[in-house]
């Protein structure tokens, strides 16, 4: 099976034709030799669907087609490049997502009265596409295994606001160690070999084997495994990967089905899609595996994608849950404990916030940061988080807090006082990077800056103007004003 310009390598086109067929595996060579359209999934808590419309195309022309398949979803034409540089994108206002990476996260459907976890989180997109869903209240619990993505993961946690997530540094397949029958809802979606997103990561022909195909399907199994065991009796879990593998897909559910109570529920879904694999190379697999959906790249002009709803029907038994030896969080302080109190009293007055608005938070001190999480947030092992909710501030050396962006942010309709409105595109773009806005005349203090309708973040005035505490983070990267 030759092939002549084209971008898949030879093992990956002969594996697709063996699994789908010639006539399926040269649409994924053409589509994966396209450029396909791009997907962006709107943050409700901080914009609605006809604001960002209107924004991008008076702002940066460009035009955005409703995507009414999904909630809170628009379809480009223009390069992603173009989406990734804007002002709106840097505040948390949408998310660049293929829009078949956000069906596990709605067959999921996690609500605010649940306790949700997501196992294999990094880099958030379907992290914070689920705080979303839960409106930033409840609990959701996130995992990630490694330590430079959760980075990433953190950023843009931060950058979308999420303020109801606790995250975990651990293997997940351990971490049923530690929840046992607990969570009401999990996502798992799985590390895997990728090969439903060859058309945006060209990169999996370097190292896409067999081999490395069936590893994966074992660490695939010992993940759903973990998440069973967390998992509450009624509970549900999705697994899903981008890949289109029956090893990482119905061979792994085939496999738990026979030895854990879990039964596959019906998924229905507003687009096409193909059921799963019943019969895989001459071996008769679970009849409900036809349950199971696959969505293929070439078919839906997005990602590859498998997914499967489990729901346990049955306790899973195991020793009592143990203990996390290392102890990143300690506790949680309401707004009255004494340790905090005088701090909010403070941020109170500088920014005009009524005290009762910090009654629906926790704080959590460590060292000199102190974050805050919605109050309905709850985890019997507040020793295993990385990191609970958000910044909330910075206690400097003089025993003074210094309010930080992100809490700037979330606070917005709260705050009355010390708002500071960049006057032209100049201002803006000095705030954005980070420097100083000469202004002789404002007192000094701390503000939060403002730019239309935007809250921004904080600064602090100083001798000769006002000093910018935009995030570093958020600095990295070149931001388009567009039109001010």
């Amino acid at each position: 099976m030759k092939r002549v310009k084209t971008k898949i390598s030879n093992k990956v086109y002969e594996y697709l034709c063996r699994i789908y067929g010639r006539e399926s595996a040269d649409k994924y060579l053409n589509f994966v030799e396209e450029r396909p359209s791009v997907y962006v999934r709107i943050n409700p808590l901080k914009i609605t669907r006809d604001e960002l419309v209107n924004r991008l195309r008076k702002r940066y022309k460009i035009n955005a087609d409703i995507f009414d398949l999904l909630p809170e979803t628009l379809k480009f034409h223009e390069r992603e490049e173009d989406l990734g540089k804007t002002l709106e994108i840097v505040l948390g206002c949408y998310y660049i997502q293929g829009f078949s990476s956000m069906l596990p996260a709605l067959v999921l459907n996690p609500t605010a009265k649940d306790k949700v976890l997501d196992l294999c989180s990094a880099p958030g997109s379907k992290t914070t596409q689920i705080a979303e869903m839960m409106e930033n209240k409840g609990t959701l619990v996130v995992n990630e295994i490694q330590l430079d993505r959760i980075k990433a993961l953190i950023y843009n946690l931060d950058r979308l606001n999420i303020l109801n997530a606790g995250v975990i540094h651990s293997k997940g397949e351990i971490l049923s160690k530690y929840y046992q029958n607990y969570f009401d809802k999990i996502l798992v979606d799985a590390p895997c070999s990728g090969l439903g997103i060859m058309q945006k990561r060209i990169e999996v022909n370097n190292w896409w084997s067999l081999d490395r195909v069936n590893r994966l399907h074992d660490l695939q199994v010992k993940l759903l495994v973990s998440a069973i065991k967390m998992l509450k009796v009624g509970g549900e879990v999705v697994y899903s990967t981008c890949t289109l593998t029956p090893e990482e897909n119905e061979l792994v559910i085939n496999k738990l089905l026979k030895k854990y109570p879990v039964q596959i529920e019906k998924i229905k879904l507003p687009i096409k899609y193909r059921e799963g694999f019943t019969l895989y190379e001459g071996r008769q697999l679970h009849p409900d595996l036809k349950k199971a959906v696959r969505i293929l790249p070439w078919e839906a002009d997005s990602d590859g994608f498998f997914m499967v709803k489990l729901k346990k029907t049955g306790e899973t038994e195991g020793a009592e849950p143990s203990k996390w030896k290392k102890s990143y969080i300690t506790e949680f302080l309401p707004p009255a404990d004494k340790k905090i109190e005088k701090y909010l009293s403070y941020i109170s007055d500088v920014f005009g916030i009524d005290d009762d608005v910090f009654t629906g938070y926790n704080f959590i001190l460590k060292r000199s940061d102190l974050f805050f999480v919605n109050k309905d947030w709850q985890s019997e092992n507040l020793g295993l988080f990385h990191r609970i909710g958000t910044r909330f501030g910075r206690i400097d050396n003089k025993d003074n807090i210094v309010l930080h962006s992100n809490a700037a942010q979330i606070l917005d309709k709260h705050i009355t006082k010390n708002i500071y409105h960049v006057k032209d595109r100049e201002e803006l773009r000095i705030y954005l990077a980070g420097g100083l806005i000469v202004n002789e005349e404002i007192e000094r203090g701390q503000y939060v800056i403002k730019y239309n309708d935007y809250v921004l973040g904080t600064a602090v005035v100083i001798s000769g103007g006002i000093k910018s505490r935009f995030p570093r983070s958020k600095r990295t990267q070149k931001i388009k004003l567009g039109e001010f």
